[in-house]
C-alpha cells in the first residue's frame, strides 16, 4: 500500500497523485500544468491501461485536464467525482479539447508557411474528451462508496467550488486499513454562492494543498460590493470599460452575485444601465450548471433568494455572447460596459482580444479576481509590467491595473491550519502538494514547528509505504529544462502507451483457452509482421 506523487510537487498546478492499495490503482485528480514549469513531473510508473480508477476533486483544469490524453493513451477505468464535478467536467474537457485542436491547427497552418514543416498532433482531441466524460461516476456528498473490494472512499464538500471536495479513502490489505484523506483544494470561507469548507475528523495521512500558505487574507470580510462598486464607477467615469479576467467556472458567478446587488441596489450613478457582458460560451454553459445545483451547493444567503424567486446570478443588462462575430461586436460597443471574459490567468481565450482593444487606453481597468500563477500573462501584469506581447503586436498598458482584494476561492494560511486541525487525533504524516516552492517549504515547516504535524513536502516521483510508514524513495527536484515546441514526437509517444496497452492486455488474457489464445498471438504477428520494416 503506496503513494507515489506525480504532480503539484512543489507546484501549483497539475495535482495528481497515485494510490496503490488491495491489488488496484488509482489516481487522485490527473490535471494539466498552467503557467510557468518549475520542476520535472515524473512519468506514470505504470502504464495508463494498468491504471484501474481516478478520484477527482474538482473541475478545474489543473485538476483534470490530462484526463483525455490518459483514455488516449489505453486508460478504460472509471472515474469517480460528485454530480456537479461531472457537470463541468462534461464542459471543461471538452473546450480543453477543443483549444487543443485549435492550437494545433494553427501551429500546423505556421509550420506550412516556413522552412521547418514538421506537423503536430493536438495533446488530444474531442473525441478523447468525450471518451473520458463516459466514463466518469456521479457520486453524492457525504456517501460511503466502495470502488473495489478494498477500497472505499466519501466525498465532502470543501467549499471551493462548485461541486469540489476532498476524498476520503479506506484502503484495506493484508487486513490492515488505513485512511488517507485528500484535500484537493481548500476553499475560503464566507464567499457568495456556494457553502463553507466542511471538515474531516479522522485520518491516518493526509495529502494536502498549501496554495495560500504563506499569505493571509483580510481579518475583516471585505466589503466586495463596495469595492467593485468603486471600480465600476470611477472607470465609467472615465468613459472607460472594466475588462475581468474570470475564470469561466466559480469566479464568473460570484461576480455575477455581486453585479447583481449593485444594480438592484443602484449603486453606480450616472451609469444605472451598464451592460455586462458575458464573453464565455464555457461561462454560460457553467452559469447554468450552478442554476441546477443550488438546492445541494448553495449557501443560506444564496438559497435565501432563490426562494424569493430571485435568480442570484441574473440581471436586466446581463448580455452573454456565445459566437465569435457576438466576441468581436463588444469591443465596437462604445458605452462603457463590463467585459468577463476567461481565462482567468490570460494565459488563452477570448480575454487576450480584449486585452488588446483596452489595455492601451488609460480610461479603462483591468480587474483580477483570481489567483494569478507564476509565468502568466495576468501575473506579470498584476506585477507592473509596462508593455506585453499580444498577437504578436507590442501593446503598452496604460490602463488602470487593479485587484478585487481577498475574493479568492482559496483558503489562507489560517484556513488551511484550521482544516488540518480538525483532526481529532493529529495524522501520522501530512504530504504538502499543490503549492510554490518557497510555500510548501514554509508550510511544512509551520505545521512542523508551531503545530507539532509530521508535515513533509515531497518532490514528484516520491513513494511513501502507508503500511510501513516510511519513505520508500525520495525524490529530488529536477528542473525543468528549457522545454522544445511539441512536434510529431508526440505520437510516438502515443505508439508506445499503445504498446505497454498491449502487454497490459496480454498478461489479463493468462489462463484463456488455447485456442483463444493462439489467435490473439496470431493477430499480434501478423501486426508485427506489418510494421516490422527497415526505415
Amino acid at each position: 500500500m503506496k503513494l507515489t506523487f506525480l504532480g503539484a510537487n512543489h507546484e501549483v498546478t497539475g495535482s495528481c497523485t497515485l494510490l496503490e492499495a488491495a491489488g488496484q490503482r488509482y489516481l487522485i485528480d490527473c490535471g494539466m500544468e498552467q503557467g510557468k514549469d518549475v520542476y520535472e513531473n515524473q512519468p506514470f510508473p505504470v502504464a495508463p491501461g494498468e491504471i484501474d480508477g481516478v478520484l477527482v476533486t474538482h473541475a478545474h483544469i489543473d485538476h483534470t485536464g490530462q484526463l483525455p490524453l490518459l483514455v488516449r493513451n489505453g486508460f478504460r477505468g472509471r472515474i469517480y467525482a460528485t454530480k456537479p464535478t461531472t457537470q463541468l467536467c462534461s464542459i471543461m474537457l471538452r473546450d480543453s479539447a477543443h483549444i487543443q485542436e485549435f492550437e494545433a491547427e494553427w501551429k500546423n497552418r505556421k509550420a506550412k508557411r516556413s522552412a521547418d514543416n514538421a506537423l503536430i498532433e493536438p495533446l488530444y482531441t474531442m473525441e478523447d474528451a468525450d471518451n473520458i466524460i463516459r466514463r466518469i461516476v456521479p457520486c453524492e456528498y457525504d456517501r460511503m462508496i466502495e470502488v473495489c473490494e478494498g477500497v472505499k472512499i466519501r466525498f465532502t464538500d470543501v467549499g471551493h467550488l462548485l461541486g469540489s471536495a476532498s476524498i476520503e479513502v479506506w484502503a484495506t490489505e493484508e487486513n490492515v486499513t488505513k485512511k488517507i484523506v485528500f484535500s484537493g483544494d481548500i476553499g475560503n470561507k464566507n464567499q457568495p454562492l456556494i457553502k463553507d469548507p466542511t471538515y474531516t475528523k479522522e485520518a491516518d495521512y493526509v495529502v494536502m494543498e498549501s496554495t495560500y500558505g504563506d499569505r493571509f487574507h483580510s481579518e475583516e470580510r471585505p466589503d466586495y460590493i463596495k469595492e467593485l462598486s468603486g471600480i465600476l464607477q470611477e472607470t465609467f467615469d472615465r468613459g472607460g470599460n472594466v475588462v475581468i479576467p474570470s475564470f469561466a467556472v466559480g469566479r464568473t458567478q460570484e461576480i455575477l452575485y455581486f453585479l447583481r446587488k449593485i444594480k438592484e441596489e443602484k449603486l453606480i450613478k450616472n451609469h444605472e444601465d451598464f451592460p455586462v457582458y458575458v464573453d464565455s460560451p464555457l461561462a454560460v454553459e457553467a452559469t447554468g450548471i450552478f442554476h441546477k445545483n443550488e438546492l445541494d451547493c448553495f449557501d443560506e444567503d444564496a438559497m435565501a433568494l432563490v426562494k424569493k424567486g430571485i435568480n442570484p446570478i441574473a440581471f436586466p443588462g446581463l448580455r452573454l455572447s456565445i459566437t465569435s462575430d457576438e466576441s468581436k461586436a463588444i469591443n465596437f460597443e462604445n458605452t462603457p460596459k463590463v467585459i468577463l471574459s476567461a481565462s482567468g490567468m490570460c494565459e488563452a481565450g477570448r480575454i487576450r482580444h480584449h486585452l488588446k482593444h483596452n489595455l492601451w487606453r488609460p480610461e479603462c481597468t483591468i480587474l483580477f479576481v483570481g489567483y494569478q500563477a507564476v509565468g502568466t500573462l495576468g501575473r506579470v501584469l498584476v506585477e507592473g509590467i509596462d508593455e506585453v506581447k499580444l498577437f504578436g503586436e507590442p501593446i503598452q498598458v496604460r490602463a488602470s491595473i487593479k485587484t478585487l482584494a481577498g475574493l479568492s476561492g482559496h483558503a489562507d494560511k489560517n484556513g488551511l491550519i484550521e482544516w488540518v486541525s480538525a483532526f481529532a487525533e493529529k495524522p501520522r504524516r501530512v504530504f504538502v502538494v499543490h503549492g510554490e516552492d518557497s510555500v510548501c517549504k514554509s508550510f511544512v515547516e509551520c505545521l512542523q514547528v508551531e503545530h507539532g504535524l509530521k508535515a513533509y513536502a515531497p518532490y514528484s516521483g516520491t513513494v511513501f509505504n502507508l503500511l510501513t510508514n516510511k519513505l520508500e524513495y525520495e525524490a529530488q527536484p529536477i528542473p525543468v529544462a528549457k522545454k522544445k515546441v511539441r512536434t510529431g514526437a508526440d505520437v510516438f509517444s502515443r505508439l508506445l502507451a499503445a504498446g505497454q496497452r498491449l502487454l497490459t492486455i496480454i498478461h489479463k488474457n493468462e489462463g484463456c483457452a488455447n485456442k483463444d489464445l493462439a489467435k490473439f498471438a496470431d493477430q499480434v504477428t501478423a501486426l508485427c509482421d506489418k510494421w516490422d520494416r527497415d526505415i
